[in-house]
């Protein structure tokens, strides 16, 4: 045996030592415990051990904060790494989706993700595995993964909704939600009433027109006085499904979101509420109607009040799609089905979730491509989330539109941007899936997205 043939044999027996040594050590070591994702309490035994799970194989990556391996200071492992743990949090920080439970339901999206990765297999990944045999997630441990998020789904379906479909990812919306008539009645007229604005030219309506889907189907809308807004109308209809209302999610509920367009400078432009129930009072017979139902009148309290209970009437129900995911499996033909099928192979389901398909969390535009280069610069609409928590992972961050009516509700995007359907699927495939879609695939998907649309008040939008 030659010197040569000696040191290469040495060398492979090297590499080979140390590719079973470091994963034995790891054994040793452990896997993550304690972190983000289990101090907060989990309210439940399902969820401890789901968390317990998800921490054990998910949080070196996916929690911010975990001590790295012991062999993180090497040259070549912590370049690698700080890249992977920097693109996972950017993608999922799972303990900021646990936090944010803290404060209502876990979030849907974050169900849905984990569901996916769980029954692709592809998290952990065969690398970290392959460093950390303790991490793997087993049979026994997927099980009670699916198990839980099947169980908290469930827990979290809109009322209304047939029961034998509440742990699915996608859900029908319900036929109707509880409102008060009396309010609501009077949230239509408020909704419709020019008199909220500054100069009794703009209402609500103007820039959520129901019959255009409740939108104005512009890039921006037109406010008081000609002027334009930064940023394009979301639709109204099903919003009371939402999490959180406008792009930013700066309104909690539709209350909130109801108060802000009218003393909004750009957009009603009223000095404020004292003028607007001025207005009001001066019509007797209206306010003598408002004040059978709210007897402290026109308040601002009683306004959004009235108007929110109006939109909570506005669920469009009976799509296609619904009566599909009902047992009617011939309410969608061959290319629609297929496109459905694209749509949660691509991942789109996993932020487009539950009823509404969407309107369930908040996402970074440009996951996969910079979105923002590609069009050309940036707008102060652009910074999303970031306009309202100034915390630099709320960069670019948006709140995840309904496609409930999509077909409607064009043109796309906070920026309207894209004028069809087909231009806002091939975007979504680039920028927030990182895999262009083929032809028949991408418009299969548009087919798919047209069955969305649905009804409201019993006939078809």
């Amino acid at each position: 045996m030659t010197s040569a043939t000696r040191k290469t044999l040495w060398a492979i027996g090297a590499v080979a030592a140390l590719a079973v040594a470091l994963p034995v050590s790891n054994l040793f070591v452990g896997t993550p415990h304690g972190t983000a994702l289990t101090q907060a309490p989990a309210g439940d035994a399902e969820t401890a051990r789901a968390t317990q799970v998800l921490e054990a194989s998910c949080a070196s990556c996916h929690v911010p904060g975990v001590k790295p391996p012991f062999y993180a200071p090497l040259p070549v492992a912590s370049s690698i790494i700080q890249r992977d743990v920097s693109a996972a949090l950017r993608d999922f920080d799972l303990a900021r989706g646990f936090a944010a439970a803290g404060r209502g339901p876990l979030l849907e999206p974050v169900l849905a993700k984990i569901e996916k990765e769980v029954e692709d297999g592809e998290m952990p990944p065969a690398s970290y595995v392959a460093m950390h045999w303790n991490a793997r997630l087993g049979r026994e441990k997927k099980a009670t993964l699916l198990a839980w998020v099947g169980n908290t789904r469930a827990a979290q379906a809109a009322p209304g909704v047939p029961e034998e479909l509440h742990v699915q990812l996608l859900r029908p919306l319900p036929a109707r939600l509880a409102h008060d008539p009396a309010k609501a009645a009077l949230g239509e007229k408020l909704y419709n009433d020019k008199r909220l604005s500054g100069d009794d030219t703009v209402s609500c309506a103007s820039c959520h027109d129901l019959a255009l889907g409740g939108t104005d189907q512009q890039r921006v809308s037109d406010g008081i006085r000609g002027q334009l807004g930064g940023i394009n109308a979301p639709t109204t209809l099903n919003a009371a499904l939402q999490f959180r209302q406008f792009w930013d999610g700066r309104a909690a509920t539709l209350e909130d979101q109801a108060g802000g367009p009218p003393m909004n400078p750009v957009e009603m432009g009223s000095t404020d509420w004292a003028q607007v129930a001025a207005k009001l009072e001066r019509d007797k017979a209206f306010a003598k109607q408002f004040k059978a139902v709210y007897p402290d009148g026109f308040t601002q309290k009683n306004i959004t009040g009235a108007i929110a209970e109006y939109e909570r009437t506005l669920v469009t129900p009976n799509s296609r799609f619904d009566r599909y995911l009902g047992g009617d499996h011939e309410a969608l033909d061959a290319g629609e089905r297929h496109g459905y099928a694209v749509f949660r192979e691509a991942g789109c389901a996993t932020c487009h979730v539950g009823e509404l398909l969407g309107g369930k969390s908040l996402e970074r535009m440009g996951r996969r491509a910079d979105y923002f280069k590609a069009r050309g610069g940036l707008i102060d609409a652009d910074r999303g989330r970031y306009n309202v928590t100034k915390d630099v992972r709320d960069r670019h961050a948006f709140k995840v539109p309904t496609l409930r009516n999509v077909a409607r509700t064009f043109p796309y995007f906070h920026d309207g941007s894209k004028a069809t359907l087909r231009e806002a699927v091939d975007a979504m495939a680039v920028y927030q899936t990182g895999a262009a879609l083929g032809d028949k695939d991408a418009q299969d998907v548009v087919r798919f997205l047209q069955t969305l649309t649905g009804e409201l008040n019993g006939k078809p939008l």
